[in-house]
């Protein structure tokens, strides 16, 4: 069975699901995908050149490096301008989401050693290019980004791993997703520690202004840690007294905080928290998370309950509506 099945005693399956959107309801990003989609790289370049904002471009790329068959056109890319950085960093960026398509998200154990082989082949490619990004243009943020998830695939080590985040950091101090792949790296299933994962994520938290999107570090290690205990114990533990304060501080001081200003990809966050309330067993603070979204659905983390994110998605949304009602 799977968690959400665990959760709810059965199998859900009856309501009518909505569906994941991997734009995030941003139409300059559904407008990229397509283009990537159709292999139209002038098109995707000229869009991709007009974004100033490091951490949006990096937003960018990391959801358009998701295009299948992209590795393609892209190798025709950087061929076509071998002085041009926007081509190379986008096809490490690729290679990285390409390599981890080989490896899969199963555990270490279940990877064969022919998905080993190719992941590795493709995160090597990707170190390549992204460095080659970065000495070209030191002020970039996305190669230092991409690099601290090559990094943690190919197990290069935590000084590594810190050096990385760190120089990401030097270009975006507050960056999110670099704090979320930080994150990542101090997680249990890597090698780090649950009180290690926690206090990064508190930290990062308090230390930055109230309204920030920071928060949901706090509610992304509170999923991580209920992952990885055992069934009965992850119960105890996420709809525990210390793990529902956590999770009402971090959303008071993030997204439900009035300086909260919906950055690009904000609807990641909204999920994020929604899923975490709903299986603490907090269906009213979940509901005000819900009615935000609408129909947002993001893969990422209902699909940690089921292979249909939006099933759990709109099973959780209706409990919540029901609680409230």
């Amino acid at each position: 069975m799977s968690i959400l099945g665990r959760l709810l005693g059965r199998r859900s399956g009856r309501e009518v699901a909505p569906v994941v959107d991997p734009a995030c309801g941003d139409e300059g990003l559904r407008l990229m995908l397509a283009q990537a989609e159709a292999g139209d790289w002038p098109a995707l370049r000229s869009g991709l050149a007009a974004v100033e904002d490091q951490a949006d471009l990096t937003w960018l790329l990391d959801r358009v490096a998701g295009t299948s068959g992209s590795e393609e056109w892209l190798a025709e890319a950087v061929a076509d301008e071998p002085d041009s950085a926007l081509p190379l960093l986008l096809s490490g960026a690729r290679h990285v989401s390409w390599a981890w398509e080989a490896r899969t998200r199963a555990r270490a154990q279940y990877v064969s050693r022919e998905q080993w082989q190719v992941f590795g082949e493709r995160l090597e490619i990707a170190e390549r290019q992204l460095f080659e990004v970065a000495e070209r243009e030191p002020s970039w943020l996305a190669p230092w980004y991409f690099l601290q998830i090559s990094g943690r695939g190919a197990s290069l080590g935590p000084d590594v791993a810190r050096y990385r985040f760190e120089a990401a950091l030097r270009r975006v101090p507050d960056h999110l997703g670099s704090h979320q792949q930080r994150l990542q790296q101090l997680c249990a299933k890597w090698g780090g520690s649950h009180e290690e994962m926690h206090r990064f994520a508190r930290t990062a938290m308090l230390s930055a202004p109230e309204g920030s999107p920071l928060g949901e570090l706090v509610a992304l290690a509170c999923i991580e840690h209920w992952l990885d205990l055992d069934s009965g114990d992850d119960r105890a533990y996420i709809a525990g007294p210390a793990t529902r304060e956590r999770l009402h501080e971090a959303a008071e001081r993030s997204v439900l905080h009035p300086a909260y200003g919906r950055p690009r990809g904000w609807q990641r966050a909204f999920n994020t928290f929604a899923m975490a309330f709903s299986i603490a067993g907090q269906p009213a603070t979940a509901y005000q998370l819900f009615c935000q979204l609408g129909d947002t659905v993001t893969e990422s983390p209902w699909d940690y309950l089921s292979n249909s994110p939006a099933e759990a998605f709109a099973t959780y949304r209706n409990a919540a509506a029901r609680a409230a009602s």
